[in-house]
């Protein structure tokens, strides 16, 4: 297969379409195999290329994009991803760099081999992530949904399992769209430890239709535990993320690391807001955990933005949570409705209780600015409990629960208005190195010290 009809490929490969070039020849899927696994579902991603097949180069891959290369493998879910540095190697000029399936030169310091792993013979489809949606199983070659009159809890055990995902947190007829694919015929009888969907009795006589009408639904939790360690207490270290059973640091390639992403890690702690989040550059000898931070934002569950990777050194993520007070809500990590941690739950706080000297503190201890707007209500309506007492800050507290607390306890707030505040951004900026300060060197004030931004 040529240049050409090697992009035609590409432009077509992702909504599973056959296409033809321009001289009319065929392209399919058959170009595409994972190779090296223990069945035509598992192995190293492959493509051919002029007759030979040549690595896919990974570089951009995690768990989401990998789910086109089951779908077109006629495999069912995406169950894990391995990326492995791959030696440059001079008789394949070329990867494709997925999962934007654009053909491009190899890069010989940013080159990975990906192994794939797909479940064989069942699928979550057309759910909100990788480990929800409608249930289809694999028999004879072709798919089929099952009743909800014949799946139960156990069975459901075994399919989350299957697909690499937690314990089933949703069943439901119907809910993941109406039925198309035909029907299974025979009710599952899984014990619940069984690997396999398929590995499960199945008993009862074959019918054809399904007395609810409605096909199964089915909605995993998130495998992936997170922690964060070497730090002072829980909501401070380096991150590390338990896959597969295996704790591993996390490393991110990106330039930028989000602190909204950070955000998101926080809440899954039950710690406050995000204060800080930076990469280290530590050796080590086991393989890490590669995280895409825009997939984080979008899918709001890790395991599907996650791929192993194998280094001798990786910048891995090092994130720091306020332990007692958060802001939610809001546009930024640095504003929101203000909820103070006590007793483990958290408490939303009276504005009557609150004012400028306790809102210096809070936005320090977030390693935000000062505060800029202190408003009632102004970050929606109140959903926790209130806090009962008020706050008597000085302004110079590093946290918000070291501030005096007095006056009676109280139930109610006689505003009925929760304090929502915002910080200024803590980050001052400015060009140096130029008569002219509009031009010249970029660099940023943070914590008191003047650095380049790189």
């Amino acid at each position: 297969m040529d240049h050409t009809a090697l992009m035609v490929l590409l432009s077509v490969w992702s909504s599973g379409l056959l296409a033809e070039d321009s001289r009319g020849s065929t392209v399919t899927p058959d170009d595409v195999r994972l190779a090296g696994g223990s069945n035509h579902c598992s192995g190293r991603l492959e493509m051919r290329h002029q007759g030979d097949w040549t690595p896919v180069d990974g570089q951009n891959y995690y768990l989401t994009s990998a789910a086109a290369v089951c779908r077109q493998l006629h495999c069912g879910s995406v169950v894990s991803v391995r990326r492995t540095w791959r030696p440059f190697d001079y008789s394949a000029p070329f990867f494709l760099n997925l999962p934007t399936f654009q053909l491009r030169e190899s890069e010989p310091e940013r080159s990975f081999n990906l192994d794939i792993t797909c479940s064989e013979s069942v699928r979550l489809v057309n759910g909100a992530n990788q480990c929800s949606g409608r249930l289809e199983v694999k028999s004879n070659q072709s798919w089929s949904l099952v009743c909800e009159d014949d799946f139960d809890l156990q069975d459901a055990e075994v399919v989350c399992r299957e697909v690499g995902c937690g314990a089933p947190s949703v069943l439901q007829g119907a809910l993941y769209g109406e039925v198309e694919a035909p029907m299974w015929t025979r009710e599952f009888q899984c014990a619940g430890n069984e690997s396999l969907l398929l590995d499960c009795d199945s008993s009862g006589p074959a019918r054809k239709s399904c007395s609810s009408g409605k096909a199964v639904g089915l909605t995993c939790s998130d495998p992936d535990d997170v922690r964060l360690v070497g730090g002072d207490g829980h909501c401070t270290g380096k991150l590390e993320l338990k896959h597969h059973g295996a704790w591993k640091a996390v490393a991110n390639l990106d330039y930028l690391w989000d602190p909204e992403v950070a955000t998101l890690i926080c809440a899954r702690l039950d710690c406050g807001s995000s204060v800080s989040a930076g990469r280290i550059r530590e050796s080590t000898k086991q393989s890490v955990w590669w995280i895409d931070s825009s997939c984080v934002q979008s899918k709001r569950i890790l395991r599907d933005c996650v791929t192993i990777m194998n280094r001798l050194s990786a910048s891995v993520l090092e994130i720091t949570c306020s332990e007692s007070v958060r802001l939610v809500n809001g546009v930024s990590r640095c504003s929101g409705r203000l909820e103070v941690k006590s007793n483990q739950s958290w408490s939303s706080v009276c504005e009557d209780d609150f004012d400028l000297q306790d809102a210096e503190v809070v936005c320090r201890e977030l390693g935000c600015g000062s505060p800029s707007v202190l408003q009632g209500a102004l970050y929606g309506k109140v959903e926790a409990p209130m806090w009962t007492r008020e706050f008597q800050c000085d302004g110079n507290e590093s946290l918000l629960l070291d501030c005096d607390s007095s006056g009676p306890a109280r139930k109610t707030c006689s505003s009925g208005k929760a304090v929502g505040l915002t910080c200024s951004d803590p980050h001052d900026v400015r060009l140096v190195g130029e008569p002219s300060r509009c031009a010249g060197t970029l660099v940023m004030k943070n914590k008191g010290e003047w650095r380049p931004v790189a």
